[in-house]
C-alpha cells in the first residue's frame, strides 16, 4: 500500500541504556494492520551469524549515503512526506516534542529533490522563528503541502503548492486541532477548532468559514451524495447540571446527528436524519452506512441506515445483549462489527451482516483486544491484503491465546498451523500463536510465539509461501522487514537497543538470508521508510550515533543488487488453497511467482475459474443456526414468521432458507436458487407486536417542547392497517397506515401532568392497543422552606416547601432534621414534625424534579415556652425590599439592635425574623430568663418592649436618607400570643378571631376586586 505520510520518533536510548528505552522501527509502506506491538526477546547475535550465506570476509556492501540534519540533535520526533510515482522530492518536518509541556518548543523543516541524498534546510523560508507542529498533504495532489504553526505561539498556516519549495503564510484566528480532507477535490477541507467548531475551506486553507458550532470532536464526516457536498455529524447539547457546590461543572447532556449542505449548514437547512438524540461520540459513517448508539435503561442499542435511509435497529441473536459494539469493515455491502457481550470483558464476538446492515450472524467467538495508545479498542483480527477472504485472528479459548485462519470470510476458521521445525531444526507439536502480522500477497509475515499463549518473550519471526497454509520460521527474535519489487525481496532490520550497520536481504522469501552493510560505522536505528508504491526499490534509514548527536538519514538505493529484469520463465505458477481445498470463494485462483534469484521488476498474474454453488459457500442467516452436518436450522428463540414484519411497511418480503450466501463468494449456479431468499407477497394477519416508544426512549418530557412518539408494528399489513395515537390531553389522530409515520409523530404538551398515551393498531383481521404512561414536567427554578422562627418543645409544627412554579410535576420530597441520619422522604410539600429537645435544629430539604435538585435550609429555635408579636414598618420600606434570604436576614439583625437600644433587653432573650413577603412584616420573640423567672415568659419585659415599639422608639436607617420605624402590629385587642399553659386558651380565641376576620375580608374582597382574588393572612404564632 501507498503510505507516503509518516512518523518516526526518535529512541532516547544511548551506550548502556536499558532495552525498555529502545523503540521499535517503523514502516512505510508495509500492509500490516496492527493491533499490537509484541515486546522483543533477548538478543542472540549468534543465531544471526550462523545463518547467513556470507561470511565475516565476504561482507557485501549496499549502495548508500549517508546525510547528518545539523542542529537538529535535541529533536525527538519527525514527520517524513515522500511524493511517491514520478517525483524524487521528500519533505521532513523534525521537531522537538516537550512532554511535560504538551507542545512543541523547537522545529526545523527539510527538503530533498534527490531521493534523500542530501537535504535543504528550509527555516528561513518559512520565517527563523515559527515553531511548525505538524505536516498535511493534500491526498489528491501530492505537489499540495500544508504546515501548521504551533498554536501556542502564533496560529497559521504555511501553504505550498510547489512539494513544498516555495510557502504562502497564512493567518487564522481559531486552533486546529484535526484536519479532514475531501477524497476527491484536492481544495476542500474541514478544520476541527479548539473551540469545538467545525470550519470549512475550498481554496485549500487560505480562506475559512464556519460551518458548524458544538460538534463532537472525530464526529463529522464529508461525503458527496447526489453530486452535493454534505456534511455529516454530532452536535452536542450542553447543560447545566444541579449541584450544591459553589462550582458546577458542565456536562454533555445528549447529542443530535444532523446533516446539510457544506456550503449552506444553516439552522433552517439542517436535517436530523434520526428522531431523537443519541449517545454523544457514538456516530460512525462510513461507506453507505450510518450507525447510531442510544441508551436506555443502562443498555445500548444500535442503529443503522443504509443508503442514507431510515434507521433501523441492529438485530443480532436474541440473546446477545451487547455492551460494546465496534464496526470493523463496511467493505463489500456487508458489515463486519465486533460485539463484546455481557458475558465478556477482554474479547469480542465477530458478526457478519447481510446487505442492509440490519441482521447479523456469528462468525467468530472470544477474539482478543486490547487498548490503543490512545485508549481505543484494538480487535486482533487481521485482513490478508490481496486475497479476499481470508483473515487471521487471536481466539481466546480455555484461557489459551491461539491463532485462527479462515478462507472463506468467517465461514469456517481452523488452527494456524505451526511450522514443522524451529530454525534449530527441532520438531515442534503444537498450534502456532501470533500476535502482529505483517501480511503481503504472497508472503504474509507474522510476529508471535509458539506455546499455549502470547508470550512477551521468545518471540520470534514466521513466514508463509503458500497463503497461510504453511508456517516457516525465519528469526528466532522480532525484526523488522520491508518488502522490495512487490514483494519479489525482503529487507529485515534488527529491533535492538544497540548500535547496527548491517541489514539481511533475502530473495527466496526468507529461506537464505544475506548480510550487508549499509554503513561503515554502527548507528541506533530509530525507523525505516520505504519508498511509496508497490516496486520500492530505495530505503531510507533513520538513526544517530549517540543519543546527543544529529540524526542521521543513511539512503540506500537496492537497485544495484538486481542484475536483470525479469522474463518469463523467471514465474512459475502457484495456485490458492486451504489444506488442499482449491476451490476457495467459489473460484479457483491461480497465480504466478517469481522463482528464486535477484531479478528485477517481478509483476504477480492471476487466473480465475468459477465453480458451481453448493452448501459450503453458504453461512446460515439471521435466526438459525448451523449444525455439525452443515444443515440450518432455526435458533431456539426465533420464528421464521416474524421475519414478514417487512410487510409493516411494504406489500412484500423475503422469506429467508435459512442460508445466506458468503461475502465474496463468486459460485454461480448450482444450489443458488435453492438457498437464497425469496420474495413474497405479505400474508394477511391481524396486526401483532405493537411498540409505543418516544424518540428519546424517556417517559419524561418538559412542557413547550416537541415530544416525538415512534410507532414500530412487528407483524400485519402495514399498509391496510390504520394507527391511531391518542396524546392523553384530548388530542388524538389516526394515520392510514404504518409507512406515513415512519419519521414519527411529534406533539406538544402545554400543562405539567402524567398523559395516558394508547396506539392502537387495527385492521380488518383484530387489532392491538399498546400504553406509555408520559411525565410532563417544567423546570424547577426555586425552592423556599416555610418553617417557623420558634417552636415549642414537643409540639407538632408544620413544615411547607413552595416551588417555583408551583407546578413541575412529579415530585420527591426529602427532609433532614437535625442531627437524624435517616431522611424522611415524601411525595408531598409539608410536613409535620416535633422537636424533642431544646435548642437550634437545622432543617434542610431537598426537592428532586426530573434532574434537578434544588434545596433550602432553615434554623429553628426551640425552647419550652415564649412570647411573641408581629411587627410592622413604615411604608417607604417595601419599596427597598428585593424580597431575597439575605435580605431578610440583615434587617431582621438591625431590627434587632435597634430593640435592644431602646429596651435594654438581653440579646439572649430576644429573637427577630423579617417574614418574607410584601407588604413587609416581622415577628419578634421573647425567650424565658430561667435563671429570674422559673423557665416562664416575663411579662413586665413583653409590656417594655411594646410600649418602646407604640412610642416610635424603635428605628434604623436603611440607608442615608431612609429611615425606618418599627411599630407593632395591631391585628386585635388581645395580648401577645403566650405559649404557656395559662395562656393557650386567650391565644387559641385569638387565632380563632383572626382567621374568622380574615376570611370575611377575603369573601368580600375577592367580588369587590377582581385583580387582587386572594388575600395573605399572617398570625401571631
Amino acid at each position: 500500500s501507498d503510505i507516503p505520510h509518516h512518523r518516526v520518533r526518535r529512541s532516547t536510548h544511548g551506550p548502556g541504556s536499558p532495552p525498555s528505552a529502545r523503540s521499535l522501527p517503523a514502516f512505510g509502506n508495509s500492509t500490516a494492520r496492527s493491533a499490537r506491538r509484541v515486546p522483543r526477546s533477548d538478543l542472540r547475535w549468534n543465531r544471526e551469524e550462523r545463518r547467513t550465506a556470507t561470511s565475516r570476509q565476504e561482507e557485501l556492501k549496499l549502495t548508500s549515503s549517508t546525510f547528518a540534519l545539523t542542529g537538529d540533535s535535541a529533536h525527538n520526533q519527525a514527520m517524513v512526506h515522500w511524493s511517491g510515482q514520478n517525483s524524487s522530492v521528500i519533505l521532513m518536518l523534525t521537531k522537538l516534542y516537550d512532554f511535560n509541556l504538551g507542545s512543541v518548543t523547537e522545529s526545523s523543516l527539510w527538503r530533498s529533490t534527490d531521493y534523500g541524498t542530501t537535504y535543504e534546510k528550509l527555516n528561513e523560508k518559512v520565517g527563523v522563528k515559527t515553531i511548525l507542529s505538524y505536516l498535511y498533504v493534500s491526498p489528491n495532489n501530492k505537489r499540495k503541502i500544508m504546515l501548521l504553526t504551533d498554536p501556542e505561539v502564533e496560529s497559521s498556516l504555511l501553504i505550498s503548492s510547489d512539494e513544498g519549495a516555495t510557502y504562502q503564510k497564512y493567518r487564522l484566528n481559531f486552533y486546529i486541532l484535526s484536519l479532514l480532507f475531501h477524497p476527491e477535490q484536492e481544495d476542500w477541507i474541514l478544520a476541527y477548532g479548539h473551540d469545538q467548531k467545525l470550519y470549512s475551506s475550498v481554496e485549500f486553507g487560505r480562506r475559512w468559514q464556519l460551518v458548524h458550532e458544538r460538534v463532537a470532536p472525530n464526529r463529522f464526516y464529508c461525503l458527496l451524495c447526489s453530486s452535493r457536498l454534505y456534511l455529516f455529524c454530532l452536535e452536542i447539547q450542553y447543560t447545566e447540571p444541579s449541584c450544591f457546590s459553589a462550582v458546577c461543572p458542565v456536562v454533555v447532556a445528549e447529542a443530535l446527528y444532523v446533516t446539510c449542505k457544506l456550503q449552506n449548514c444553516t439552522d433552517a437547512n439542517k436535517g436530523k436524519p434520526f428522531p431523537g438524540y443519541i449517545d454523544p461520540n457514538s456516530l460512525v459513517v462510513q461507506d453507505e452506512y450510518v450507525f447510531v448508539q442510544v441508551s436506555t435503561g443502562g443498555r445500548p442499542i444500535y442503529y443503522v441506515s443504509s443508503r442514507r435511509d431510515v434507521f433501523t435497529p441492529m438485530k443480532l441473536p436474541k440473546y446477545t445483549l451487547p455492551k460494546d459494539l465496534h464496526v470493523i469493515s463496511t467493505d463489500e455491502n456487508r458489515v463486519v462489527a465486533a460485539v463484546q457481550e455481557w458475558n465478556q470483558n477482554d474479547t469480542y464476538n465477530l458478526y457478519v451482516s447481510e446487505a442492509g446492515g440490519i441482521y447479523y450472524t456469528l462468525a467468530l467467538e472470544n477474539v482478543m483486544s486490547s487498548m490503543g495508545p490512545e485508549g481505543n479498542v484494538m480487535i486482533d483480527l487481521y485482513e490478508v491484503a490481496g486475497i479476499k477472504g481470508m483473515f487471521l485472528a487471536n481466539k481466546k479459548q480455555n484461557n489459551e491465546v491461539k491463532t485462527y485462519i479462515t478462507y472463506n470470510k468467517g465461514r469456517d476458521w481452523r488452527l494456524l498451523q505451526a511450522p514443522s521445525a524451529d530454525l534449530r531444526g527441532n520438531r515442534i507439536h503444537c498450534m502456532l500463536v501470533s500476535g502482529l502480522h505483517d501480511c503481503n500477497c504472497s508472503a504474509p509475515l507474522s510476529i508471535g510465539s509458539i506455546g499455549a499463549e502470547l508470550m512477551s518473550s521468545n518471540v520470534s519471526m514466521f513466514i508463509t509461501s503458500d497463503a497461510g497454509n504453511t508456517w516457516r520460521q525465519i528469526f528466532d527474535e522480532e525484526y523488522s522487514v520491508l518488502y522490495l519489487d512487490q514483494g519479489g525481496a525482503l529487507v529485515a532490520i534488527r529491533h535492538t537497543p544497540l548500535p547496527i550497520r548491517h541489514l539481511w536481504l533475502s530473495f527466496d522469501e526468507g529461506r537464505v538470508w544475506n548480510k550487508y552493510s549499509f554503513t561503515s560505522s554502527p548507528l541506533f536505528v530509530d525507523g525505516v521508510l520505504g519508498e511509496p508504491g508497490e516496486e520500492t526499490l530505495i530505503m531510507t534509514i533513520f538513526g544517530h550515533v549517540s543519543h546527543r548527536s544529529e540524526w542521521q538519514l543513511v539512503k540506500i538505493d537496492f537497485r544495484s543488487i538486481f542484475n536483470r529484469r525479469c522474463i518469463e520463465s523467471d514465474y512459475v505458477p502457484w495456485d490458492l488453497h486451504d489444506q488442499g481445498e482449491r476451490c476457495l470463494m467459489g473460484v479457483k485462483a491461480l497465480k504466478t511467482q517469481r522463482v528464486e534469484n535477484s531479478c528485477l521488476f517481478s509483476p504477480v498474474f492471476s487466473f480465475f475459474f468459477w465453480f458451481v454453488c453448493f452448501v459450503l459457500f453458504f453461512n446460515s442467516d439471521y435466526g438459525f443456526e448451523r449444525r455439525a452436518d452443515g444443515k440450518c436450522t432455526p435458533a431456539f428463540w426465533f420464528l421464521p414468521s416474524s421475519m414478514s414484519r417487512t410487510c409493516t411497511t411494504e406489500h412484500t418480503f423475503l422469506n429467508s432458507t435459512g442460508y445466506r450466501k458468503v461475502v465474496s463468494n463468486n459460485c454461480t449456479r448450482g444450489v443458488m436458487e435453492q438457498f437464497t431468499a425469496r420474495r413474497q407477497p405479505c400474508p394477511s394477519q391481524a396486526p401483532r407486536g405493537l411498540h409505543l416508544v418516544t424518540s428519546e426512549g424517556k417517559l419524561t418530557a418538559t412542557t413547550a417542547s416537541n415530544v416525538t412518539f415512534l410507532v414500530f408494528l412487528e407483524e400485519g399489513d402495514g399498509s391496510k392497517t390504520s394507527i391511531t395515537v391518542d396524546f392523553g390531553d384530548g388530542n388524538a389522530f389516526t394515520y392510514s397506515n404504518v409507512s406515513s409515520i415512519e419519521d414519527g409523530i411529534k406533539h406538544i404538551y402545554k400543562n405539567v401532568g402524567i398523559y395516558r398515551v394508547s396506539a392502537t393498531a387495527e385492521n380488518t383481521l383484530g387489532s392491538e392497543t399498546v400504553l406509555l404512561f408520559l411525565h410532563i414536567t417544567c423546570q424547577l427554578e426555586s425552592i423556599h422552606l416555610s418553617a417557623p422562627f420558634v417552636a415549642v418543645k414537643n409540639k407538632e409544627v408544620n413544615l411547607t416547601a413552595v416551588l417555583s412554579p408551583s407546578q413541575v410535576g412529579t415530585v420527591t420530597y426529602i427532609w433532614w432534621f437535625g442531627n437524624n441520619s435517616e431522611p424522611v422522604i415524601t411525595l408531598e410539600g409539608s410536613v409535620a414534625f416535633t422537636f424533642s429537645r431544646e435548642g437550634i435544629s437545622v432543617v434542610t430539604v431537598q426537592v428532586s424534579a426530573g434532574n434537578t435538585i434544588l434545596q433550602d435550609r432553615k434554623t429553628v429555635a426551640v425552647h419550652e415556652y415564649f412570647r411573641s408579636h408581629l411587627l410592622a414598618f413604615s411604608s417607604n420600606l417595601d419599596d427597598h425590599n428585593p424580597d431575597v434570604a439575605e435580605w431578610r436576614l440583615d434587617v431582621s439583625r438591625v431590627i434587632k439592635t435597634s430593640m435592644v437600644q431602646a429596651t435594654g433587653v438581653n440579646p439572649e432573650q430576644l429573637l427577630v425574623t423579617v417574614l418574607p413577603g410584601l407588604p413587609t412584616a416581622a415577628e419578634f420573640f421573647l425567650l424565658p430568663d430561667k435563671q429570674l423567672t422559673e423557665g416562664k415568659p416575663d411579662k413586665t419585659l413583653s409590656e417594655l418592649v411594646l410600649s418602646a415599639l407604640n412610642q416610635n422608639l424603635v428605628q434604623f436607617t436603611l440607608r442615608p436618607g431612609v429611615q425606618i420605624t418599627v411599630y407593632a402590629a395591631h391585628l386585635s385587642a388581645a395580648p401577645l400570643v403566650d405559649t404557656s399553659e395559662n395562656h393557650s386558651g386567650s391565644a387559641m380565641l385569638m387565632l380563632l378571631s383572626v382567621v374568622v376576620v380574615g376570611l370575611a375580608v377575603f369573601l368580600i374582597y375577592k367580588f369587590k376586586r377582581y385583580c387582587h382574588p386572594f388575600l395573605k393572612i399572617q398570625r401571631g404564632s
